[in-house]
């Protein structure tokens, strides 16, 4: 038995990428770990046998034996630790790839959600266009730190680890967007994410979920 995850059956975001199971497939693809996947709908997502796997009714989730997980940061660190390819192996090196992913989720990914949010609810309000400005401040902010940090090494800590996965994947939320194109080398960063082969499994896989759901 392959481990199961949950993935949008019809994504919102139209085959970009951008829904979290994406970072749990490119998880699967970097650690070479088979995994099936239960496509499941929004209608699905809020009835019981999916809430008794996520009590918040959101994808992904992760069933493995008899463990059942959600979060997809808990998700993908679960698969680094039980599989080689996303941790280093020496402890500083882990904690430090630890210390990414939770900069990635508690640190750059909430003002680029507050974003996106405005920008889907907000547009039609009578202060957005003050509003907006302030938002995209912030995210300017937090890429000109991270540019800082990355400096003009390939990845954020050494070699390719969960840490740059997860980043990449929260920095990707940005397209469309004009903000990442401001900093060159935070957008050279995500291309060379873009680029590894088990990233394009995982694209590739999640878009002909969405292709099949468009053709149906």
């Amino acid at each position: 038995m392959f481990p199961i995850m949950t993935a949008f059956a019809n994504s919102p975001d139209e085959g970009a990428g951008q829904a979290r199971d994406m970072r749990v497939r490119w998880a699967f693809e970097e650690v070479g770990q088979p995994y099936d996947v239960r496509l499941v709908s929004f209608p699905q997502m809020k009835q019981s046998a999916h809430l008794r796997l996520n009590p918040f009714g959101q994808i992904p989730t992760l069933e493995d034996g008899g463990l059942v997980l959600f979060e997809s940061g808990a998700i993908v660190l679960e698969i680094a630790e039980r599989h080689a390819g996303l941790l280093p192996g020496d402890v500083n090196g882990r904690a430090r790839a630890v210390m990414w992913m939770f900069a990635a989720l508690n640190t750059v990914e909430p003002p680029i959600v507050e974003y996106d949010q405005a920008d889907l609810v907000e547009r039609d309000k009578p202060w957005f266009g003050q509003r907006l400005p302030m938002l995209q401040d912030r995210i300017r902010v937090r890429l000109g730190q991270l540019s800082a940090a990355l400096g003009e090494a390939d990845w954020l800590d050494g070699a390719f680890s969960a840490g740059d996965l997860m980043m990449v994947m929260v920095l990707r939320r940005l397209y469309g967007s004009g903000l990442l194109e401001e900093f060159p080398g935070v957008a050279a960063y995500v291309a060379r994410g873009e680029a590894r082969p088990a990233f394009q499994r995982a694209f590739a896989a999640q878009l002909a979920v969405f292709t099949a759901a468009l053709s149906g």
